[in-house]
């Protein structure tokens, strides 16, 4: 190799990058991604922070609007205790709670009220359009604009895409059964509390959860109603009610009252349908009344069903009182015949006999003289004269110038036959394992004196339309003029019916009441109980007796005959002879 070879390389050797260098790099590529992450986490610490301070502010602090926001955002997933089920006898649900929803809206996260609100009008057309753009337009961060909207309703406003609007989960109160249980159940406010009937009642129990099931059989009440809509229809009667119940343990199967009410919109086309007739209305029954003036001559010894009374008009200073026509004006007539043709003048008779203070004495021991004792908080107290003079003696023994509700009568009537006890009348099932409470009210001998009396009052009386062959029905009707300012309204009148079956070993008893039921082509002129309330009476007993699994008894069995016969063979023979005389 030359000299000048040499001379073209360098005379000093080359620089060699040493192996650790990239890893050095590296490291503090790492160190700088790290430095950042810090700072990142930092930056969103801080921010997260910030908005948790705010919310706390919110909520603990804050007293505008944007409070109540915040707190019903919340409370939309907060837990809720559910409403306890109502159910009838038969385990059948009347009332029970579900989930729901509810519409609401932050009116400042609306970007066109005017466009909004003509939008959710025509979705949920139950909504005013004005205030809905009142509400939407207004300065406030939360209104309600609609409870309790269905799934489809629902879906429909989703559907819409409207910003600042919001669904809450709710609970909301059901009534399967509808108006056809809404007297007795009642309803709740859109915040499930009791408003009436057993929901007001039973408020603190089915708020703790505690199911509740009733005395209510819900294919009596359908049926019960089905027929008395029918009759009030047929006679053009401006209401009814009717009422079941168990004779021997107080146990109210059907209660119905018309009109009535859609327990979702109680608000209803009037007052009058929310009103219960059954418990909270107080009539002068009529002639029902002298099942228990009846019952109380021949308990005080002072009257037998032999004694003989005249039937001629009675003047009582400026009045008269007189049968109705038709009826015997005048002549002796025995307290059996009194009762089967529910002549007036004879009850009065038997009332003087006994006198005001024993007759006043037995229709307290009765319960007729304070409030029924249901627990419902729609009972009407009676009027009850006072002073208690000899001209109201008088008028009551024919069922006037006393007032009692519909279910203190039955429940009045129910001890007269059921052997002579008094039990406290109930909406709740009884356990069949457990005795019955009850007061002895009269003696098993009248009990069954007065059951005698209204089977012939069926069979020959003023109630032949409610016989229901093999039922062997016992009962007693009554028509009072309605009370009116300063008297009566003679061309108005309440109707009634009182049966039980089978009156020679009572389970049921059934009461019908219209409500100024007019004559038709068919009843000849007459709109008495006879040609209404009786035939709606026997109608609901047909149905209900095998609905009930109660077979029809044989006419001519020994042992019912023996049961419905007069208790002495005296008196039966005086008694066959009236009534053959009679016929």
């Amino acid at each position: 190799m030359t000299t000048d070879a040499l001379d073209a390389y360098p005379s000093t050797p080359r620089q060699v990058e040493p192996a650790s260098r990239p890893a050095q790099r590296l490291s503090a590529a790492i160190e700088t991604g790290r430095q950042r992450v810090v700072i990142s986490a930092l930056i969103f610490t801080v921010a997260f922070a910030g908005i948790g301070l705010r919310l706390v502010d919110l909520m603990a602090f804050g007293s505008d609007a944007d409070s109540a926001l915040a707190t019903h955002a919340l409370s939309a997933t907060a837990p809720v205790t559910d409403r306890a089920d109502l159910r009838d006898r038969n385990g059948l649900v009347l009332a029970t709670t579900l989930p729901s929803v509810s519409l609401y809206a932050d009116p400042k996260m609306v970007l066109d009220p005017i466009e909004a609100s003509l939008r959710l009008a025509k979705t949920l057309p139950g909504l005013d359009s004005d205030k809905l753009l009142a509400d939407l337009s207004s300065e406030r961060r939360f209104v309600w604009l609609k409870r309790g909207l269905t799934p489809s309703q629902q879906y429909e406003v989703n559907r819409l895409g409207i910003p600042g609007l919001a669904f809450q989960n709710e609970d909301r109160r059901y009534y399967p059964a509808g108006a056809l249980t809404s007297h007795t159940i009642g309803f709740t406010n859109i915040d499930a509390q009791g408003i009436s009937g057993l929901e007001k009642s039973l408020d603190t129990r089915l708020e703790n959860g505690e199911s509740v099931q009733l005395s209510l059989d819900l294919r009596l009440q359908e049926m019960v109603r089905d027929e008395l809509q029918s009759t009030i229809a047929t006679f053009h009667a401006q209401g009814g009610n009717a009422l079941v119940m168990d004779v021997n343990t107080g146990e109210v199967l059907a209660m119905v009252s018309l009109p009535d009410f859609n327990p979702y919109e109680p608000g209803g086309p009037s007052e009058e349908s929310m009103f219960n007739r059954n418990t909270l209305g107080v009539y002068e029954p009529g002639s029902t009344f002298k099942i228990f003036n009846t019952a109380m001559a021949l308990e005080s010894g002072t009257s037998t069903l032999t004694s003989m009374y005249d039937e001629g008009p009675i003047h009582v200073g400026r009045f008269t009182i007189h049968n109705f026509r038709g009826d015997p004006q005048s002549g002796m007539l025995s307290v059996y015949e009194i009762f089967r043709l529910s002549l007036n003048t004879g009850s009065v008779h038997m009332e003087e006999a006994a006198g005001v203070d024993r007759q006043k004495e037995f229709l307290t021991r009765l319960g007729l003289t304070k409030p029924a004792p249901i627990d419902l908080p729609e009972v009407g107290a009676p009027m009850v004269p006072h002073p208690w003079s000899k001209v109201s003696g008088m008028t009551i023994a024919y069922g006037h110038g006393m007032a009692v509700s519909p279910l203190s009568l039955v429940t009045a009537v129910s001890a007269i036959v059921n052997g002579g006890v008094l039990h406290q009348p109930t909406l709740f099932k009884r356990d069949p394992s457990q005795p019955v409470p009850g007061t002895r009210v009269i003696s098993p001998e009248l009990s069954r004196t007065m059951r005698m009396l209204m089977r012939a009052v069926v069979t020959g009386g003023t109630a032949t339309k409610a016989e229901v062959p093999g039922y062997f029905v016992g009962g007693k009707t009554g028509t009072a003029d309605k009370a009116a300012k300063g008297g009566y309204n003679r061309r108005a009148r309440v109707t009634d019916f009182v049966g039980v079956f089978p009156i020679y070993a009572p389970k049921y008893i059934v009461m019908t009441m219209l409500d100024d039921p007019q004559p038709i082509k068919g009843t000849y002129g007459f709109a008495s109980a006879g040609w209404n309330s009786a035939p709606l009476g026997g109608r609901i007993i047909a149905r209900m007796g095998p609905l009930l699994g109660l077979q029809p008894a044989d006419p001519k069995d020994p042992a019912i005959l023996q049961a419905l016969s007069p208790p002495s063979s005296a008196v039966a023979a005086s008694l066959q002879a009236s009534a053959g005389s009679e016929d």
